[in-house]
């Protein structure tokens, strides 16, 4: 008998085995149909111009973008609370948190520098609007 053998008549990795999530055809087509519904919205109302105001587009876009996001991690990546203990839930938020501070913070200093230049820095072109 080797060192390997397991005389209790259980695998070697009793009570450690990974909850792998496994899709069916309904999953993935469940998933595939709502990212089809959640790209056609999009390009519906840019194309449609349903929004006289471009920056409400680009909000409702931005928020169907995030849907979709998720639509995705959950569906096509199996991502819940179960998988490894919850681990990969909580590297995924906590990924998301440090895109989401860099990217507020990076469009808030450009927004900054751009209202706060000098005129004489914005060109000739731009010097004639200003008062």
């Amino acid at each position: 008998m080797s060192a390997h053998d397991d005389v209790s008549g259980h695998g070697h990795n009793d009570g450690h085995e990974q909850q792998v999530p496994h899709s069916t055809l309904r999953g993935y087509a469940t998933g595939f149909a709502l990212a089809v519904i959640l790209t056609a919205i999009p390009f519906y109302l840019v194309m449609g111009k349903v929004f006289s105001n471009s920056g409400t587009a680009g909000l409702v876009v931005l928020g169907l973008a995030a849907v979709q996001i998720v639509v995705h991690m959950v569906y096509f990546l199996h991502m819940n609370t179960k998988v490894e203990g919850g681990w990969s839930m909580l590297a995924m938020l906590f990924t998301t948190m440090v895109v989401v501070i860099m990217l507020s913070g990076s469009i808030w200093v450009m927004y900054n520098m751009n209202h706060n230049m000098m005129p004489s820095m914005m060109g000739p072109a731009m010097q004639h609007d200003m008062p």
